[in-house]
């Protein structure tokens, strides 16, 4: 019987362990996620500039180019919802059904992004998206300090506190 305990209590310490770690882990794929969508809206800003190529057809690129799962996701979500809608639409609905790690006002900076895709000339959707790069600069350096601060906080706490529990229960 005391065997029995002693397993259940490793249990209890490695399963409050996970968790911090979890928790942590959420801190490093935010800010590759905003890294990674960083990188495609400067692809994105190229080939509107460069190729002329119609949106659907650069999301349908970035989504096949992008190495983050979540953001392949957001581009081919929208090139999938360009069939239905209008371009901001799309946009809009693509970052609302994709979930992702992202914080709210990071979410938000991009569909400020999606008001002027397909509607401006391509001066305005250029600039729009170089003032989203800018906004999303300011999150990834927010993103940063988040990181380096609570990513180590959560996974000692969770042993901590997996520890805590163990010695109360024995």
């Amino acid at each position: 019987m005391q065997f029995l305990k002693y397993i259940l209590l490793f249990f209890v310490f490695i399963a409050s362990s996970s968790i911090g770690k979890v928790i942590s882990e959420k801190y490093k794929l935010r800010l590759e996620e905003l890294e990674e969508i960083k990188n495609s809206l400067n692809i994105f800003k190229t080939k509107i500039r460069f190729t002329y190529s119609p949106i659907g057809e650069i999301f349908d690129e970035i989504g096949q180019q992008t190495k983050n799962r979540t953001i392949e996701k957001i581009f081919k979500t929208a090139r999938n919802n360009l069939e239905k809608s209008s371009a901001s639409k799309a946009w809009k609905e693509a970052l609302e059904e994709t979930s992702s790690n992202m914080k709210k006002e990071d979410i938000d900076v991009l569909l400020n992004l999606g008001k002027l895709l397909g509607t401006s000339d391509l001066d305005g959707q250029i600039s729009q998206i170089e003032l989203t790069q800018n906004f999303l600069e300011t999150q990834l350096k927010q993103a940063q300090e988040e990181k380096q601060k609570n990513e180590k906080l959560y996974q000692k706490l969770g042993s901590i506190v997996g520890l805590v529990v163990v010695i109360i229960l024995i």
